[in-house]
């Protein structure tokens, strides 16, 4: 079923803000960020590409761009950079980013032509950013376990979903383990959530599906939609939203599924979280 009928280069970050019960998306490679609230759409267009976002308070919002975390004020359009994020190089940009139940907040960085190795994941907690991750070539996949004991990632061209337990503050303890071996099967994994029971959401690129896989990682069931690259997941309510693209299909491929890059949406699929509260 389609939420929002505007087709995105690459779809991704959806957030369903708790307090404004509302969807905010990326459109990364347009710079956008986009919402729609009943039949209302709106967008904000940036400089820089822009991918991934947490909620600070009702009106504003911490988003991630190629250089930088900012401040950003949904009812004025007021940004205020809270630390540089790789701006070092013009190299990189941001990718999949998501709030943690801590206040911190984390971001996968990847090379903007999908250079090996060029990624980190990084933390941002109480003013500090940290690289927590490193070689990460497409990072995705960022979401938590329900009461916040551990966290998963991926770098999709391993075809591997990590998990990795955390400390009393939300930093990684110890070495990331194995949680899902897609690379038997080809599948790629992109962005994912966790719902409230601990079954996590995970879209998979060229699949045309969100999978959800038990804590054992086994295979649950799937959601389809009608686009190939199903990009991120987010729950609002029992809800299931999902962005998707257009990037990597010809016009062939665009003509043949004339939904792809709208966001996606399916009701009653399971309760999710809420998204966590970046702590400044």
């Amino acid at each position: 079923m389609i939420f929002d009928d505007r087709r995105c280069d690459l779809g991704e970050g959806p957030l369903w803000h708790p307090l404004r019960q509302q969807l905010f998306w990326f459109d990364i490679l347009g710079r956008r960020l986009m919402t729609r609230k009943g039949d209302e759409q709106q967008e904000w267009h940036f400089r820089e590409l822009v991918s991934a976002a947490g909620w600070i308070t009702q009106d504003e919002l911490l988003i991630a761009s190629e250089s930088r975390l900012f401040r950003f004020n949904l009812e004025t359009g007021a940004e205020i950079t809270l630390t540089w994020l790789e701006a070092e190089t013009s190299l990189t940009r941001s990718n999949d980013g998501r709030a943690d139940p801590y206040g911190g907040f984390w971001i996968g960085t990847m090379g903007k032509s999908a250079q090996t190795g060029a990624g980190a994941i990084w933390r941002y907690y109480r003013g500090e950013l940290r690289k927590i991750f490193d070689k990460i070539t497409i990072s995705n996949a960022i979401c938590f376990a329900p009461g916040g004991g551990s966290a998963q990632f991926a770098d999709t061209v391993t075809g591997r979903v990590m998990r990795v337990a955390l400390d009393a503050q939300g930093w990684p303890k110890g070495q990331p383990e194995l949680f899902l071996d897609l690379q038997p099967e080809g599948l790629n994994p992109d962005g994912a959530v966790i719902d409230a029971s601990g079954l996590t959401w995970l879209a998979e690129w060229g699949a045309a599906r969100v999978a959800a896989y038990a804590p054992d990682g086994q295979r649950v069931t799937s959601v389809a939609f009608d686009a190939p690259h199903t990009s991120c997941p987010a729950f609002g309510g029992d809800t299931l939203y999902c962005t998707t693209a257009l990037q990597g299909m010809d016009a062939a491929a665009r003509a043949a599924h004339p939904h792809a890059g709208m966001t996606m949406m399916a009701k009653a699929v399971a309760l999710g979280q809420n998204e966590h509260q970046v702590i400044l």
